[in-house]
């Protein structure tokens, strides 16, 4: 089977351009729930932990025009799990609606927010061989800087799959890209705590104009999810060992 094989780059994102319309036709399905979403598929070992970043009480950054992270996190995230889905890798979502429950007890936003990110935790570490793959967009205070950027817990698995992820989306989106995968900051509560193998890919600046256009396009959002799975299944590591 396709999928566990190590194909060339160009073959795999073809197979993936062929796979879209059809796989798309899933996230219908995967819509609507108030928990996480299982996304099963026969037999490859490893399973993806799809996180898309922020949501409910939290939008995350907002473009000039008005464009909001979370949904564009979202849709990008549910294109990346109906895609895995068709090519036979198991998935998980941390979310599949932009509206989140949280807890009673807790009355303030900030409050809200650190139980979501606690309940994602426990998610993604209770996932047996899980992979982490945490989508967000980026946004700076200047419009010049643009383009993905790829970050990365530890070593191992992590490094070696945000270098394959950045190499191809600088290759297939962004026109040459001169940006590295870089190790992520202590700082992100997800990726310092999560006990698997773990991305955090920003897959454009929400301020810059250029970016913007693209991450407000349905196609382009499918381009860029069909490359982080190219970029997983290339890296061959579906059944990994448990290192990070």
């Amino acid at each position: 089977m396709f999928y566990t094989l190590k194909f060339k780059s160009l073959l795999i994102f073809a197979l993936l351009l062929t796979a879209a319309s059809t796989s798309l036709s899933l996230l219908g399905e995967l819509r609507g729930g108030e928990e996480a979403v299982s996304v099963s598929a026969a037999g490859s070992g490893a399973v993806l932990i799809i996180d898309a970043g922020h949501g409910g009480l939290d939008g995350g950054a907002v473009g000039a025009d008005g464009t909001v992270e979370s949904g564009v996190n979202l849709d990008i995230a549910l294109k990346l799990a109906a895609l895995a889905a068709f090519c036979g890798q198991e998935s998980v979502l941390t979310r599949d609606s932009e509206e989140l429950h949280y807890p009673d007890e807790d009355a303030s936003i900030a409050s809200k927010k650190t139980a979501d990110q606690r309940r994602r935790l426990e998610l993604i570490n209770s996932v047996p061989g899980g992979v982490l793959i945490s989508i967000h967009q980026n946004k700076y205070t200047a419009p010049q800087p643009s383009g993905p950027q790829v970050f990365y817990k530890g070593s191992g698995l992590s490094s070696e799959l945000a270098g394959l992820m950045q190499e191809k989306l600088n290759t297939e989106l962004a026109s040459g890209g001169r940006r590295v995968a870089t190790p992520a900051s202590d700082s992100i509560y997800l990726m310092k705590n999560a006990k698997c193998p773990a991305v955090l890919v920003e897959c454009g600046f929400l301020s810059n104009p250029g970016d913007l256009a693209l991450l407000s396009d349905g196609g382009y959002r499918t381009k860029l999810a069909m490359t982080m799975l190219s970029a997983w299944m290339e890296s061959g590591h579906h059944s990994y060992g448990g290192y990070i």
